[in-house]
């Protein structure tokens, strides 16, 4: 993981069983089905599956409750001031957003599970069926890092300006083919990679230099403030959590998405020109 601004946002297999065994180890949460985390997990591993729990208007009271659930939830499954290291079946979807949540609550150590259970098992480590029962964790919630979430006002007040907006959907949702709103299509002037292309062939976040060049071929430099936004948030923090790793300063996860922003007919959309998506 070397070549990152910030590799600690990650964390590796031999490093999470070396603190796994010391006087400070890590709250592990498993953000998979809980029918697949019944099947096997990581010794220790509390289950919370955050999969369907989102927001469809980002106003200033719907967000506010629906923030104030996540962090119940969190709290719930043992979120300390302590190390919570997050995981799914690679570095997917799930985990990422897990780890924005924790991230925009302010929490001091969050981190990763770089390639997760894939890469766990590849290394030669077993899984196990041993429950661990959650104990309710006593979080000191920090200031929450409000820069690092858009709404929908705040993306309509950036359409036309400087900031890069960053549709992480599949080509087909990008170009209006594939309609999960009112409406299909994209955001106006957003450019489009697939979330999936920050992994390498294991479930893995590619190597930094990798990461770089394909954002910056596209045109998402780190002097710009970037947008991120998906259907629903999820691989929008995914794509979040890649350019955090490159050391990009201003970035942020737009948690409405495309279901907030499709199913609003004030809000203006483009149907993009087909093109060559593979990069």
């Amino acid at each position: 993981m070397t070549g990152y601004a910030h590799p600690r946002l990650l964390c590796g297999v031999d490093e999470l069983a070396a603190e796994a065994g010391g006087a400070d180890r890590p709250l592990l949460l498993d953000l998979r089905p809980a029918e697949v985390f019944a099947t096997g997990h990581l010794p220790g591993a509390v289950h919370l599956d955050l999969y369907g729990l989102s927001l469809i208007d980002t106003s200033p009271g719907p967000l506010r409750a629906f923030l104030w659930m996540i962090e119940h939830l969190l709290i719930a499954r043992g979120v300390s001031d302590g190390p919570v290291i997050v995981y799914d079946e690679c570095s997917g979807i799930r985990a990422a957003r897990a780890f924005w949540f924790l991230e925009y609550f302010g929490h001091p150590a969050t981190r990763l599970l770089n390639g997760g259970v894939g890469s766990w098992q590849r290394a030669g480590r077993a899984l196990t069926t041993d429950v661990t029962t959650p104990v309710r964790g006593d979080w000191t919630r920090r200031k929450e890092v409000t820069d690092g979430l858009a709404t929908w006002t705040d993306v309509e007040a950036r359409l036309g300006g400087a900031c890069a907006i960053l549709d992480t959907r599949s080509a087909g949702e990008f170009y209006g083919d594939d309609r999960r709103a009112a409406r299909a299509g994209a955001i106006p002037g957003a450019v489009h990679l697939e979330w999936t292309l920050n992994l390498d062939d294991h479930g893995e976040f590619r190597p930094a230099a990798e990461l770089r060049d394909l954002y910056a071929s596209a045109g998402i430099t780190p002097e710009r403030e970037v947008v991120t936004y998906c259907q629903g948030g999820y691989r929008a923090a995914h794509s979040y959590l890649a350019l955090r790793l490159l050391g990009y300063p201003r970035v942020r996860n737009y948690i409405g998405s495309w279901k907030e922003w499709g199913d609003r007919p004030d809000l203006p959309i483009e149907l993009p020109p087909h093109q060559d998506a593979v990069r």
